[in-house]
């Protein structure tokens, strides 16, 4: 028997986020916060129910984005630097749900479960979780090239008790501002150059310069003089700085964290394998043979090589370490990052690699600088280009994460009768285009529009 009020989506293209169902043409019946059916073909509606149309339209359960920056109010990345401004988090916030987002994990690592909504009394439609990665290794690193948002409370704070209050995994272990990744590209070394010299620099052009002195894997003792001077002429930076300088300032400002941040990688793992719990770690150049050793050091812990795709690698790099990474029970992430569609620093080419290697376990954004691209565009572009089928690209983003984090999101990411009624319902003909949302029951988008819940049915066009 039907509930008397209930919502049902009818006349979408069903995809139940298990990697292989498919319904061309089928109904999900949302009952309160929960899944009460999903069937194929047509069915009664039942009087007294909302009904929402998807025809032409896909409709997929509520992405899981468990690797994400920049959405909680405490101290930002692994860095531990100064809480964003409330209206960036705000915005961030904003931009994944209304990308189809309803579950995110911020793996900034060293905030608190208070500051998840800071002092607003106002639960933000998308539900957000964050990590903790409160050991003495990772709090030295953050310590080492800033630390400027953690106060005694989280210098003192440890993973145990974290867990206890509500954090959903542990990491991210590392993270490109403390192991020379995209953060020293985009944020320190910029910052140190025009500090030293007034000129403004790319991030690519500090990651060149990074490469030069340091090489890939932070492995180079001697700076690549030659390259270098090359790469400062044609910056513009001959004439304020010398390669000797340029190389003894690169150092300074990349290398104070890395050896910290590593040993926080073994603390990290370890503490996985003592509470069964799911770890993050940042996955480059310089921590991937760390992270191969770990897995063999701690076959019982449950590993998640976040970013798997980094640009720090090659492409034929990221599927050798990959294929390692998963002989060896590790769960492969790739992020979006600004490689989709903004591609201001990062192209296509490993995250195209890993997945045509069939290695991807989960797609997460990552942060990318704030740039990041939707998950969404990335499962549309996997599907035009025939690199995985419709149920298996977005399984990465649904029923794998919920698989991997079931204790972030066991309850969620398959259409399926008693599951947390997440539900998003996109353009069939691109994936990217989100047109409604429901999160937890409640239609928190609409039509692209966020906070139309509130207005009344025939207001959205709904009808009963």
């Amino acid at each position: 028997m039907l509930p008397d009020t209930h919502t049902v989506i009818i006349n979408g293209t069903i995809v139940t986020g298990d990697g292989s169902t498919l319904h061309e043409r089928g109904i999900v019946r949302i009952d309160g916060t929960r899944i009460i059916d999903v069937a194929k073909g047509d069915t009664e509606v039942g009087t007294g129910a909302v009904v929402v149309d998807a025809t032409g339209c896909t409709v997929i359960p509520g992405i899981i984005n468990a690797h994400a920056h920049g959405c909680i109010y405490g101290p930002s990345m692994p860095s531990g630097s100064a809480p964003l401004r409330p209206v960036d988090v705000d915005y961030f916030r904003n931009r994944h749900l209304l990308s189809g987002t309803t579950t995110l994990l911020n793996v900034c690592g060293l905030a608190l479960t208070d500051e998840i909504d800071g002092h607003s009394t106002l639960r933000h439609p998308l539900d957000i979780h964050l990590t903790t990665a409160h050991t003495a290794s990772n709090l030295a690193a953050a310590i080492a090239i800033d630390g400027g948002g953690l106060s005694e409370r989280h210098r003192t704070a440890r993973i145990d008790d974290m867990v206890d209050k509500g954090a959903k995994a542990l990491g991210e272990a590392g993270g490109g501002q403390t192991l020379g990744g995209g953060a020293q590209d985009y944020r320190f070394i910029p910052a140190a150059i025009k500090a030293a010299t007034g000129i403004p620099v790319h991030p690519n052009v500090a990651r060149a310069i990074k490469e030069a002195v340091l090489g890939r894997y932070l492995d180079r003792d001697m700076a690549d003089f030659p390259q270098l001077d090359a790469l400062l002429l044609e910056a513009g930076l001959a004439a304020r700085v010398n390669s000797s300088t340029m190389a003894r300032l690169i150092r300074e400002t990349v290398m104070p964290p890395v050896a910290l941040s590593l040993r926080g990688f073994d603390e990290i793992a370890a503490a996985s394998e003592r509470l069964n719990f799911p770890a993050i770690f940042h996955n480059a150049t310089p921590t991937a043979t760390t992270l191969v050793k770990l897995a063999e050091t701690y076959p019982k812990a449950r590993i998640i090589a976040g970013h798997s795709n980094h640009p720090m690698f090659l492409a034929d790099e990221a599927v050798r370490f990959g294929l390692e990474l998963k002989k060896r029970g590790v769960a492969i992430d790739v992020s979006t990052l600004d490689c989709i569609e903004t591609r201001w620093r990062n192209d296509t080419a490993n995250i195209d690699a890993l997945v045509e290697a069939r290695l991807v376990d989960t797609l997460s954004t990552d942060f990318a600088g704030g740039d990041w691209d939707s998950i969404l565009s990335a499962i549309q572009r996997m599907v035009r280009k025939s690199q995985l089928s419709l149920p298996a690209a977005i399984a990465l983003a649904t029923g794998n994460v919920s698989r991997i984090f079931p204790e972030l999101a066991g309850d969620r990411g398959l259409l399926e009768r008693g599951k947390r009624a997440d539900v998003v319902i996109v353009e069939s003909h691109n994936l990217g285009r989100v047109r409604h949302v429901v999160a937890n029951g409640q239609l928190a988008v609409f039509n692209g529009a966020m906070k139309v819940s509130a207005l009344p049915a025939h207001a959205m066009g709904l009808r009963r």
